[in-house]
């Protein structure tokens, strides 16, 4: 009997070991999914419904446009995967974005990265296809193994072996000292190197079609030592506001309906209706949100603020007016009131400044100035700017596309917690990568 309940010990163990997800097989692979739940993965910018597991598959709906990203950071590796588009006639697209940051690029539902090309049903033309294309996006750089055509970054692959939609295709990607090879369905056909960043988040995409994921694995081969300028932005625990789909976490206000409209991962807003209010409340965080104005800009008078968040005033002591392209007004309001207003607009001055607090005769020298921004960092009109909005007790600091325009400006009064808004001020407006990151 002891002996009987010792081999039975032993198979039992065997057995557990082999089922442990992560755990390496003989050739060194562990498994990215447990088959069971989206473990080990962050929905980064999409619907919770977006992602999700059926029958041992990763399956993404398609809409929003966005991404799945693995919690940990890769550097040199080799990825194998299965997938298969539904689409058996339309364009199904998709892809695995590598080396990629946490949250997408401003202004898009994509992450800076080099993008495995995961589509059927293309015609193929001189500058893509649908058989294993590599490239960079958004901001990330990399060398083709064969020029391409227009020049552009991209390595188109050396033959066409994807099979159509309903279908299953292998994928085999070998990431090492910044240089990629694709093997599909058992060949290389595609490769590029010199890649920027060389080390992040690897991630599965949404784009317009569902897409089905089987059989992921990993094995990660050894570093290359990438400097700190070739590794991607590491997660902060941002998570987003927004679904891509619908106005879920916002409260509803009968005059917003069909002011707001979701449309993929940007947000738009036609100046109608009344502020968007987070259903929670907030009291210290991080948020990131971008924006732009979409009305055609016209020549309007603006004030010239100066850096103590008074007005310039000419010889006749009236304010000082100057002449500046203008397509709207709108703002964010943090902890609840429309006062703490990090201001979005045209004037000279620039966006960022707290017009409550600036223009409020109560207020100290030293709290107008503390919300003044320091300059102009807005981009041209039409093109998208990101916000990064620090709140911590009372003091606010107001990063726009990397410049600090406010830093630690005390707002006297604000209220501890409360929700986040997105301002109606009459002018259309688009917003696009709400996140937020609580700090308390």
């Amino acid at each position: 009997m002891r002996r009987q309940f010792g081999i039975s010990a032993i198979l039992f163990l065997v057995f557990v070991l082999a089922i442990v997800p992560g755990r390496a097989d003989e050739d060194g692979f562990v498994p990215m999914f447990n088959g069971r739940d989206l473990t080990g993965w962050v929905n980064v910018n999409c619907a919770p419904e977006t992602f999700f597991v059926k029958d041992n598959m990763i399956i993404t709906t398609g809409r929003p446009t966005g991404f799945l990203r693995t919690e940990r950071q890769y550097e040199n590796f080799i990825m194998e995967f299965d997938w298969m588009h539904m689409n058996k006639k339309e364009i199904g697209n998709s892809g695995l974005f590598v080396w990629g940051d946490p949250v997408p690029a401003r202004g898009t539902g994509y992450t800076r990265a080099i993008e495995v090309q995961v589509l059927v049903n293309l015609e193929s033309k001189d500058e893509y296809t649908s058989h294993g294309d590599l490239f960079s996006i958004w901001g990330a750089r990399c060398k083709p193994d064969r020029p391409h055509p227009k020049g552009w970054e991209r390595c188109l692959p050396s033959e066409r072996r994807c099979k159509g939609g309903g279908e299953w295709n292998h994928y085999r990607v070998e990431a090492n000292n910044g240089a990629i090879k694709l093997a599909v369905n058992g060949k290389v056909v595609s490769g590029v190197s010199q890649c920027r960043p060389r080390k992040g988040y690897l991630a599965l995409e949404s784009e317009g079609a569902e897409c089905h994921f089987r059989n992921l694995k990993i094995k990660d081969l050894p570093s290359t030592d990438p400097r700190p300028d070739e590794i991607a932005d590491a997660a902060r625990g941002f998570r987003s506001m927004y679904t891509g789909l619908d106005l879920r976490g916002w409260k509803d206000d009968s005059k917003n309906h069909g002011h707001w409209q979701p449309h993929d991962w940007t947000l738009n807003y036609d100046g109608k209706g009344s502020d968007l209010w987070s259903e929670k409340d907030y009291g210290d965080f991080e948020m990131i949100c971008d924006w732009r104005f979409t009305a055609k800009p016209t020549k309007m008078p603006r004030p010239v603020i100066l850096p103590s968040g008074d007005y310039a005033l000419d010889d006749s002591g009236k304010q000082k007016m100057v002449e500046v392209l203008d397509a709207g007004d709108s703002g964010i309001y943090v902890r609840g009131s429309s006062k703490s207003q990090v201001n979005m607009w045209c004037w000279p001055i620039g966006s960022g400044e707290v017009y409550g607090y600036r223009t409020d005769p109560k207020m100290s020298a030293e709290v107008r100035r503390g919300v003044t921004p320091r300059e102009r960092a807005d981009n041209p009109l039409g093109a998208w700017n990101r916000f990064k909005i620090t709140m911590k007790g009372d003091r606010l600091t107001v990063v726009l596309n990397g410049k600090t325009v406010i830093e630690n400006a005390q707002l006297p009064g604000v209220a501890a917690r409360g929700p986040i808004a997105l301002q109606n001020h009459g002018d259309p407006v688009q917003f696009a990568n709400i996140f937020v990151r609580e700090l308390d």
